[in-house]
């Protein structure tokens, strides 16, 4: 063959593997660093067209900084294989490249042939795990100091309202008092707050049309907005179903209407709209707290101030604000995160400085009826004669909890653990009406503790109590709505109206171990 020939082989067989090669690839000259020659690939990526890469200063797309350094960094004998760059598309975006570098022989001149790949992907799901490990983090930190203070606010405001019980309105000690109750009142729903984003707040899920929601809502949002911001509902008519807490759900809606109205304080549009969409595998591989599947989206948009970058980074952090001081806790939406993931969803949150902002809100949809629940009128809270064994390891809360009850009439047998509950109970001849326990107990948890004491009483009902209740508990069925369930912290009405419903029941209660 001769050397003619040999070269044009060559040099065909390069030109295949160089243009038709999937990776993104330049040739560029190793003295002025012009790019020399771009494969089809490249001009996907970059969106400059073949012609317009040739004689382009790599300058152009590293940018100014980033262009001295690479040149520098080209000259460095023991350089690495491969390292990361920032790039520039045509249209402006910036994109991650990991760029290998190898001298070669380009018609008789001394040139380099990048190899490129874009792992601004890669990038972006690595932010997300950093970013999803530090919320959880917090979460678990927020969830333990919740359940601790719940059990205090339980004492703290139980014992206020018997001490209000027994004062006369012309009494010089009942405003102080008083007071003590509404600052434990305020302290209790910061702990909600709390519990939501660490995501062991207590749920009650229920099949629910979103549209049937928003629609029964907007007259309240209306007036929490004011009368400056336009709020307009674009619901879709074949809205899917999704199983979420309702109430938590309400609460959702209010805390991202009142972020948009914050950011439009000279008015403007809020818009809140429903669709089904079906997020595929291709969405998921980018965002790594999303399962593929279909979903229903509820989204709230505003025409306001908007948010940058790093703003949008620290959104559902606790106790983050940007609102002045006074205006604001910082757990509006990190309560909103925690509903959200409870739920089994997931949020995406889309802003413009001075163009607005777009939260949206997806939860699984479900092929199921809507739940429809009659509420009866709320049980009078008289006295009572059963006997009720109380499980709780707080000593000031199964002290306030036997008090209240007994003051009420019930006969009460209380333990701090379970073994010693399991030896009362099976050395009491009398029945057990009613076993309230708490959730997380030493030992044995609340759930195990009422299975063997159904098991041996059939005729026991449960009410089961706790600060919080962890992923393990949730997942476990014990907080269904066919369960009983006391939320801390509460007061003695609420304990003696809770005790009273389940009472009344008449076995209708399913118990733990049903």
């Amino acid at each position: 063959m001769s050397a003619s020939r040999y070269l044009k082989d060559r040099d065909k067989k390069f030109r295949l593997l160089f243009q038709d090669n999937p990776q993104p690839m330049w040739v560029f000259d190793h003295d002025s660093l012009k790019i020399l020659e771009a494969n089809a690939a490249a001009t996907r990526i970059y969106g400059f067209t073949a012609t317009e890469f040739e004689g382009m200063p790599l300058a152009a797309i590293h940018g100014a900084d980033e262009g001295s350094r690479f040149a520098e960094w080209l000259r460095q004998a023991d350089r690495p294989a491969a390292s990361a760059w920032r790039h520039c598309t045509k249209s402006g975006r910036l994109i991650d490249i990991e760029m290998a570098v190898h001298e070669i022989d380009y018609d008789g001149r001394r040139a380099q042939l990048a190899i490129l790949v874009d792992i601004s992907g890669r990038r972006d799901l690595e932010e997300q795990l950093r970013q999803a490990q530090k919320m959880e983090a917090v979460g678990l930190l927020a969830g333990g100091v919740a359940h601790d203070f719940n059990n205090l606010l339980t004492i703290i405001n139980g014992y206020s309202q018997l001490l209000l019980n027994h004062l006369s309105p012309a009494d010089a000690n009942r405003p102080f008092v008083e007071q003590i109750m509404k600052a434990g009142e305020r302290a209790a729903a910061l702990t909600r707050q709390l519990l939501a984003f660490s995501r062991r707040q207590v749920m009650q899920p229920r099949v629910l049309d979103l549209n049937r929601l928003v629609t029964s809502l907007s007259t309240m949002l209306q007036r929490l907005i004011g009368e400056d911001v336009d709020l307009r509902l674009e619901l879709a008519a074949d809205l899917g179903r999704v199983s979420a807490d309702p109430s938590q759900i309400e609460q959702v809606l209010m805390n991202l209407a009142v972020n948009s109205r914050d950011a439009m304080p000279k008015g403007g549009v809020l818009i809140i709209e429903t669709a089904n969409v079906n997020l595929d595998s291709s969405y998921a591989s980018r965002h790594i707290t999303v399962k593929p599947g279909s979903y229903v989206v509820l989204a709230v948009s505003d025409n306001g101030s908007g948010m940058d970058a790093a703003t949008q980074a620290r959104l559902f952090e606790p106790f983050f604000t940007t609102k002045s001081a006074g205006r604001g806790t910082g757990l509006g939406l990190s309560t909103v995160f925690g509903i959200v993931k409870q739920s089994g969803g997931s949020i995406a949150v889309y802003s413009e400085p001075g163009r607005g902002t777009s939260i949206k809100v997806y939860l699984p949809r479900i092929d199921l009826p809507v739940a429809l629940e009659a509420e009866g009128p709320k049980t009078q809270a008289w006295r009572g004669t059963e006997t009720i064994l109380v499980v709780e390891d707080d000593d000031m809360v199964r002290s306030l909890v036997r008090e209240t009850l007994e003051r009420h009439g019930y006969r009460v047998l209380d333990s701090a653990g379970p073994l010693e509950a399991r030896h009362l109970a099976e050395n009491h001849r009398s029945p057990i009406h009613l076993l309230i326990t708490d959730v997380v107990l030493p030992k044995i948890s609340g759930r195990e503790l009422a299975d063997q004491m159904v098991h041996a009483r059939p005729s026991l009902k449960v009410l089961y109590m706790s600060g919080y209740t962890d992923s393990a508990i949730v997942a476990s069925g014990i907080l269904t709505k066919e369960v009983a369930f006391l939320q801390k912290p509460f007061t003695p009405t609420a304990l003696i109206e809770k005790v009273r419903d389940v009472l009344l029941e008449n076995g209708k209660t399913r118990q733990a171990g049903e």
